[in-house]
């Protein structure tokens, strides 16, 4: 909060119940201070409005704020280095210069202060004004240093003044999903992104370890917005833009490092990740996992662990999973020994239903694809995928019987499947154990897949087309399914209205002329009833 004591400059104030507009009262006072020092007391006033119940007082003070204080750093008139406190101002041996310095630089660390309260205000238009303010300040400090440089690590950059105002955007009580999307082109810069990273991971470690690990979801869903707001640049020669302008001799910088940003991302990412998640935040993170996260980790098998784990939970989770394993797996050797028995086990009715099919059988398709799989392994997913056939939705259809007939070509000892003389004739217990979840245990390959036949007498004319490719021999070629993964029960309703308005749909149709009338004649109702 603004300091009640005044410089000991006189001064000519204008109060704030004045006749003039808060505005201009505002930026008069405002012009007064940065023409002459001796109305420095002015300040208190500016910083009065910034403390009003009145949004429209408050932006106006927050602009008038970020012009004053903007102009002393380029002046060089806020006191540099460690700053005393305000008590020693009075006697001393203390120039006027060096006092007034000294004084503007408490008024500016009040200002300071009653922006990062903003944050949290409860007015948008204010929480925006006091973050484009204060990262505002965050450049003028870097261009005009408040503290002695030793040119260590960081150099000139305004680091604690990030950290202030990240833990604000981190609230634990507030969602700040829309003020994080706008601190989002100030994360495009080099080194706003790799200081914020590292004061995310050092926030994180702190309030988790206090709170042990306990699950907070209005926190971690912050934490998450703002870790996925962050685009990772992909080569050194991307690194360009800085809020702070480095000079030559800042080569050493790790804010300029790619090497540097990728292990801080790294050690952000593991460092979230290790505590328990909220169950909606499990699928949010592996949604982006094998595209915004896994590529710009310098060792990805650090997040074997978590998604093993998640592979391990079921259902949608398990499913999202499957494209961060898919990485792992193919392009870091992972080894997983109950990889396909899992993947087994997610085929379930739901699977068609969820949102995420079309990603789940395209990596499962991709899984499938090796021709060295063993053969009562590819058996056992044919059949399983049959028998949940009998209940799925044509759309689903038109994309899961070319799956199945893809898997018997890649495997033609698996062509048992559909020519088994025993199975053709007459009619005989099934040996699939479906509720097996070991495939190699189900006895697949001594069924066949009747389902498929079944289907032939579909109601729907596609997929009873579909049904009878397994009539002829397969042909070498595979059906291409890319285009029905994401076939919708919509889409294939406008497909057949489109395909028969040119022609003449044929019906039965015999007018009725009794009540109920019944097919072998006149019924009882019809004696005594008609239509007439």
């Amino acid at each position: 909060m603004a300091a009640s004591k005044r410089c000991n400059v006189s001064s000519e104030n204008l109060t704030v119940n004045d006749v003039k507009t808060p505005k201009i009262d505002i930026n008069g006072k405002v012009d007064l201070i940065i023409q002459s020092k001796k109305h420095a007391n002015d300040v208190f006033d500016v910083l009065e409005y910034l403390q009003s119940e009145k949004e429209k007082n408050v932006v106006c003070a927050i602009d008038g704020c970020t012009k004053l204080f903007s102009t002393l750093l380029e002046r060089g008139e806020l006191y540099v280095g460690k700053l005393p406190k305000e008590e020693l101002l009075i006697g001393g041996d203390r120039s006027a210069d060096e006092k007034y310095c000294m004084f503007m630089r408490h008024r500016y660390n009040s200002c300071l202060e009653l922006l990062l309260e903003h944050i949290s205000h409860e007015s948008y238009q204010i929480k925006e004004s006091a973050l484009c303010a204060l990262m505002q300040f965050a450049s003028m400090e870097g261009k005009f240093p408040l503290q002695d440089l030793d040119w260590s690590e960081h150099y000139s950059f305004p680091r604690e003044l990030i950290q202030a105002v990240v833990e604000r955007l981190l609230s634990q009580d507030e969602d700040m999903a829309l003020l994080i999307s706008r601190f989002q082109k100030y994360m495009d810069m080099e080194d706003v992104r790799y200081y914020v990273m590292s004061s995310v991971r050092d926030n994180v470690g702190r309030v988790m370890d206090k709170t042990k690990g306990a699950v907070m979801p209005i926190y971690q869903n912050n934490v998450f917005t703002l870790l996925s707001n962050i685009n990772m640049p992909s080569q050194e020669s991307e690194l360009t833009n800085y809020l702070v302008k480095q000079e030559a001799k800042h080569e050493d910088w790790k804010a300029a490092k790619l090497k540097e940003h990728k292990r801080t991302f790294e050690r952000l990412w593991l460092g979230f990740l290790k505590y328990k998640l909220p169950s909606n935040m499990y699928k949010k993170v592996l949604v982006i996992l094998h595209d915004s996260i896994l590529p710009h980790i310098s060792n990805p098998t650090l997040m074997i662990d978590f998604l093993t784990a998640a592979y391990d939970v079921g259902g949608a989770i398990s499913l999202l999973a499957l494209n961060g394993l898919f990485v792992l797996i193919h392009q870091h050797n992972l080894d997983y020994p109950d990889f396909y028995k899992k993947l087994y086990s997610l085929l379930e009715p739901s699977v068609f239903h969820v949102k995420y099919r079309a990603r789940f059988f395209h990596l499962a398709n991709l899984f499938l694809s090796s021709t060295h799989l063993p053969v009562y392994l590819v058996a056992a997913f044919a059949k399983r995928l049959s028998r949940l056939a009998l209940t799925a939705p044509p759309a689903v259809l038109l994309m899961v019987l070319p799956f199945i007939c893809n898997l018997i070509r890649r495997h033609p000892a698996c062509r048992v499947l559909i020519h088994r003389p025993s199975a053709a004739d007459e009619a005989c217990d099934d040996p699939y154990l479906m509720e097996e979840e070991d495939p190699s245990q189900c006895h697949a390959l001594e069924s066949s897949l009747w389902e498929i036949q079944t289907l032939q007498k579909h109601y729907h004319p596609d997929v009873a087309t579909a049904a009878m490719v397994i009539n002829k021999p397969l042909s070498q070629q595979e059906d291409a399914i890319s285009e029905l993964l994401e076939l919708s029960t919509y889409e294939l309703m406008e497909r057949d209205l489109k395909h028969k308005q040119s022609k003449t749909v044929p019906l039965e149709f015999d007018p009725a002329t009794q009540l109920l009338q019944g097919s072998g004649g006149v019924g009882v109702l019809g004696l005594n009833f008609s239509l007439e």
